[in-house]
């Protein structure tokens, strides 16, 4: 099904990338307030990426409606003990930055760090974590203030030549371009769905 949307640009968002003094690429971004969106609606979707939900009319998995081009599929490959998401679970997640196969993420991401005031995981290629995603959420007038950033290499003095090879043949400019347009997109989108979802799934006021 097609799913109906206007990302928010680029431009909407203070955004950089810079290479640090280790050699690791990172990218960041300060995105647009959100507005309607609270901290505790933002600990509650990252707990549940899995399954469908009604949007506009439709029965939807909501890890598309997050992001209609690029999303493929999440899962969590690794829960707690009892059955629930927090730190120390594990997600797997099939993405694809601006459409372009040459873009395509597939990896294994182990939680570490899931709260109100942010997320925080570290995605594994061949077993070996490679890159640490960061989300701090701090609320605001109207919404949350909402900033992230991907850091991209092995953090230690030693591995420059390493990280400069990573930055040539696995994650290099053009593709942190495009994970920051992708970025800027889906975290855009959660004002169109989440408080709604919130409202009906998660939030125990009557």
């Amino acid at each position: 099904m097609t799913i109906p949307w206007h990302p928010k640009s680029v431009d909407s968002a203070r955004s950089g990338v810079e290479v640090l003094p280790d050699g690791r690429l990172r990218c960041w971004i300060e995105h647009d307030t959100l507005r309607g969106v609270t901290p505790p609606m933002l600990d509650w979707w990252f707990r549940h990426l899995e399954g469908e939900m009604d949007f506009e009319g439709q029965r939807l998995s909501r890890y598309h409606v997050w992001h209609p081009r690029d999303h493929v599929q999440v899962s969590y490959t690794r829960r707690l003990a009892d059955g629930s998401v927090g730190v120390g679970a594990q997600l797997h997640i099939v993405e694809v930055f601006g459409g372009n196969p040459r873009h395509r993420v597939d990896a294994l991401s182990d939680i570490v760090r899931l709260d109100e005031q942010g997320f925080g995981h570290r995605p594994r290629w061949h077993g070996l974590r490679v890159a640490a995603m960061d989300y701090r959420f701090e609320p605001v007038a109207g919404g949350t203030r909402y900033v992230n950033s991907l850091t991209v290499g092995f953090a230690s003095p030693w591995a420059r030549p390493l990280n400069a090879l990573m930055r040539r043949f696995v994650f290099d400019a053009e593709r942190a371009r495009a994970w920051i347009r992708h970025n800027v997109e889906e975290v855009g989108q959660f004002e169109r769905f989440l408080p709604a979802l919130f409202a009906s799934e998660a939030d125990p006021r009557p």
